[in-house]
């Protein structure tokens, strides 16, 4: 089965090489890209300063993190939930960043960039030229955001899920662990009653006179016994005599 791990990060700027720190992270399990219901979530006092810019994003206050605990002190649950599981990530490059800046502090070994599925980089190959950042993403795939008044971890991962299921061919199963339309490259598959009784052929009607299928039948017999035309019609050859 293949696990995935949707994360995202709130720090207290946006550079990790001047100092910059996380200060929230938040993960969302999926299994074969199926919600599990699983999440990791954590407040984290980065000891140091938020600054500003990053305020306006989060909201997060010096003041909120000061009595949260350290990255040292989390770093093996954070490490444990995410270890086998392969990471997906809007804009991965940044939170990355961060979170490899932090296993450094601690000695964990860094993630490769590689190995992280980015949605971002999904986002725009597939909508060239559009914009892809998550807020633009909920519009275009009709995902409610509308509790998205400030970035939180947490609830960006749990967008994100939903977006990054979009991003790869639709929804299976929603968060509520509900039946939910497939969307793929081929027709749209429905888990209804209706979609069920949709499915069932429907006969054709032949529109077909006597005459034309004498003349069709006259024609077929003027090609001989071994004709692929009495194959596809599903008749035997005649007989040899």
């Amino acid at each position: 089965m293949l696990r995935e791990i949707v994360l995202d990060t709130e720090t207290t700027g946006t550079d990790h090489a001047k100092g910059d720190r996380i200060i929230e992270i938040g993960c969302v399990e999926l299994f074969n890209h199926i919600p599990t219901g699983k999440s990791y979530h954590v407040y984290i006092n980065p000891e140091c300063p938020v600054s500003p810019g990053a305020f306006a994003v989060h909201g997060l206050s010096d003041e909120f993190l000061a009595d949260k605990p350290v990255f040292g002190s989390i770093v093996e649950e954070f490490y444990e939930f995410i270890r086998g599981a392969r990471l997906v990530i809007h804009n991965a490059a940044f939170d990355i960043g961060f979170i490899n800046a932090e296993f450094a502090r601690t000695g964990h070994p860094a993630i490769d960039l590689a190995d992280v599925v980015d949605t971002l980089i999904m986002a725009r190959r597939k909508h060239p030229g559009a914009a892809n950042n998550l807020d633009a993403l909920c519009s275009r795939y009709g995902i409610d955001n509308s509790k998205r008044t400030k970035h939180g971890a947490l609830l960006d991962a749990e967008i994100l899920a939903e977006v990054y299921i979009e991003l790869i061919g639709g929804r299976q199963v929603g968060f509520d662990l509900t039946a939910q339309p497939v969307r793929s490259l081929g027709p749209a598959i429905r888990t209804d009653a209706a979609a069920a009784r949709e499915g069932k052929p429907r006969p054709t009607i032949s529109r077909l006179t006597d005459a034309e299928r004498a003349a069709h039948a006259a024609f077929v017999e003027q090609l001989g016994p071994n004709a692929l035309w009495r194959e596809y019609l599903g008749e035997d050859a005649p007989e040899a005599s």
